[in-house]
């Protein structure tokens, strides 16, 4: 078995009015592309990992320039299936100072939402591999990314690789008819390493804590007790005694420029809590959950120590927060310099 990491979801032609203005506000858009796995797979290929990506998309012109610069990255996309007849959209506001990001998906009967339960051999697509990462997002899309899911990380166990997964509740895709916890909790049996903020465990496990600080209000005042993160984390391994462990991100958003950020890693054996960042004067935030999934990631498949995984994974995404687009462009030396203590931001010359 090699040390090949093998991520699957949707990736989507992104559009952003430029600098922050509102949607339209100037006749452009800003056109890259994204999605949380793709992200992750970016993230891993300039760490130096071998990563393959797996998605449908269409055959035309706009899908060829999404994998040619997937490819550009280092990233692998030789399963990616040419099927359907549309690639997804997603357009997103950055927000500033009190007013927040908007974020609106234009998805709806993509490739991959209507992509057929067999159209991805994932036994071929695993061999060789020792990781696979998917995300909540992917399950939410339709019935059969959801029935794709389940079959790729059953799978994965089958064949001894480690899966992680990102719960990513997305309130806006859940529209088929089933509950995100009916969906999720089946396929997070067959996880090793979840990857979550407080709503992700939430609304996609169904499970809280009695008395609970609700999400909303412990983002909002910056509140964030770890006792009770702790808690969360024990109660989540709990229920689902395949877990290995839980990775909670810490966000306190006091305006849509300045958040701190830090994150918590109960592994059963020790609760570990890493360093904060206050980021201010933010530039993107979009993608910076996957950015610190990625760095998790790399961390854990490179045989650093829990603790150090945990700072990796922090100070990656802390980074991402300072790059527009979905794909964080940093390799690990970068992120390494951020850890040791690097935060000055003065010029390198």
């Amino acid at each position: 078995m090699s040390d090949r990491i093998v991520t699957f979801g949707e990736v989507m032609l992104r559009l952003r009015p430029p600098n922050n203005e509102r949607f339209l506000q100037s006749p452009y858009f800003e056109a890259t592309f994204g999605g949380g796995e793709a992200n992750v797979a970016v993230s891993l290929a300039n760490y130096g990992k071998l990563v393959s990506y797996v998605t449908v998309l269409p055959q035309n012109p706009i899908a060829d320039a999404c994998i040619a610069e997937l490819r550009r990255f280092g990233v692998d996309t030789s399963f990616i299936v040419r099927s359907g007849d549309r690639m997804g959209v997603y357009y997103v506001e950055n927000g500033a100072n009190q007013r927040p990001s908007i974020v609106i998906y234009d998805r709806a009967n993509s490739s991959i939402a209507n992509a057929a339960p067999n159209s991805l051999d994932w036994h071929t697509i695993f061999t060789g591999a020792s990781w696979f990462h998917i995300t909540g997002i992917t399950p939410a899309i339709s019935p059969t990314a959801a029935e794709i899911s389940l079959q790729a990380v059953k799978t994965a166990k089958e064949m001894n690789l480690t899966v992680s997964c990102d719960y990513n509740y997305r309130a806006k895709l859940w529209k088929y008819g089933k509950s995100p916890a009916e969906v999720m909790r089946a396929l997070v049996n067959f996880v090793d390493i979840g990857i979550a903020n407080e709503e992700d465990i939430q609304k996609c496990l169904g499970i809280q804590l009695d008395g609970s600080i609700s999400h909303d209000n412990a983002v909002q005042t910056g509140d964030l007790n770890l006792d009770y993160y702790k808690a969360l984390c024990e109660k989540v391994l709990e229920e689902f005694p395949n877990l290995k462990m839980q990775f909670i991100t810490l966000r306190q958003s006091y305006s849509a420029d300045h958040n701190g950020w830090s994150a918590c890693l109960h592994t059963r054996r020790e609760f570990h809590v890493s360093r904060r960042y206050d980021i201010t004067d933010i530039v993107d935030r979009v993608g910076a959950g996957d950015a610190s999934a990625a760095g998790l990631i790399y961390g854990l498949s490179s045989g650093l120590n829990d603790q150090d995984s945990l700072e990796f994974a922090v100070a990656a995404s802390c980074l991402k927060h300072s790059i527009p687009g979905d794909f964080n462009r940093f390799t690990a030396a970068e992120v390494q310099k951020l850890i040791k203590g690097d935060t000055s931001g003065r010029v390198q010359r």
